[in-house]
């Protein structure tokens, strides 16, 4: 989703986008066919040969372009290949993962990058930080928006990624729930490679609260402005929260999200309920009866995520590239 957000801006420079993938995921791939992308499937990835083969295939008729590689299986061996085929390469990383990177360009948006130490070629540009955070293109027209901050917080949003594996949604509906408060409204978001859909809507059907399963939204920018509250998982939706001044509850599903929510902690911006493993429900209803009521605490994260990210670090990306 964040290599879909920079390729709009890349597009609107005029730019050519080529998406190459193995993605699982029709919803998806459909995504970025309907913006005019074009996507090239690759049946087997990286190290399998035929990865690099097909990819060489694509980049040597575009000589000299742009490779933005992201992705935890990519190692040196694949960004060497790259770069000695003539084209030049950014690599978009969560945390150092090798001894040395041969990258032109090396993208790190997370909150805790500015510490990180990589070595690289001395020609190589550090993005590092939050403020080339990658927000997508229905975010800009929220650009000059201020959050209000109700005395008492009533609407709740919850994204825990498109596949949610561990289903911390229904443990966070739950939860809610358990405050056996009719006044609140929860607007739950899920994706179409969600495995529990079907039981998420069973479960709510016996609910006192009100509560609705979203599959699939394209307005997460109109549902973070409704919310007056989110529990997410970390991850790129995290950025989109902060620029959205939407306080949030975040719960650790993956290794990467660590330095993410540690960090977005650390500043204020949101409270870390821990990994999902040790989250139960009680953790969740007791922070909510803290927070909910809690409108200088939630005003003052509102303020604070807007300061992390401004919304203009694609701009920031694109022109280091175009330079």
């Amino acid at each position: 989703m964040r290599m879909f957000a920079l390729a709009q801006s890349w597009q609107l420079k005029a730019g050519q986008v080529i998406f190459i993938t193995n993605c699982e995921s029709l919803a998806l791939v459909e995504k970025l066919t309907n913006q005019n992308f074009e996507v090239v499937a690759i049946e087997n990835s990286y190290p399998h040969q035929a990865d690099w083969e097909k990819t060489k295939e694509i980049l040597n008729k575009y000589p000299g372009s742009w490779c933005v590689v992201d992705g935890y299986h990519f190692d040196n061996d694949f960004y060497s290949l790259i770069r000695e085929n003539g084209n030049r390469l950014m690599v978009v990383d969560d945390t150092v993962r090798f001894d040395f990177y041969a990258a032109d360009v090396i993208l790190n948006q997370n909150i805790n990058a500015e510490k990180l130490i990589y070595k690289c070629p001395p020609d190589t540009k550090l993005l590092l930080g939050a403020k080339y955070a990658i927000l997508r293109r229905e975010f800009l027209s929220w650009q000059n928006w201020q959050r209000e901050t109700p005395q008492i917080a009533r609407n709740i949003l919850i994204t825990m990624g498109g596949s949610d594996f561990h289903n911390q949604t229904s443990k966070a509906i739950s939860a809610i729930a358990d405050l056996n408060d009719k006044s609140l409204n929860i607007r739950a978001v899920v994706g179409s490679s969600n495995l529990h859909l079907a039981e998420l809507n069973e479960k709510i059907e016996d609910l006192a609260v009100s509560v609705e399963i979203l599959e699939n939204a394209d307005n997460m920018s109109e549902l973070m402005s409704w919310a007056d509250l989110a529990i997410s998982a970390g991850g790129s939706t995290c950025w989109e929260l902060c620029f959205m001044q939407l306080p949030s509850l975040l719960i650790l599903t993956a290794d990467n999200q660590k330095g993410i929510i540690e960090g977005l902690s650390k500043s204020g911006f949101a409270e870390n309920l821990g990994w999902f493993e040790d989250v139960i429900g009680t953790d969740i209803t007791n922070s909510l009866r803290e927070i909910l009521p809690a409108a200088g605490k939630r005003r003052e994260m509102a303020e604070i995520g807007r300061k992390l990210v401004d919304g203009l670090g694609k701009i920031r990306i694109i022109e280091i590239l175009e330079s």
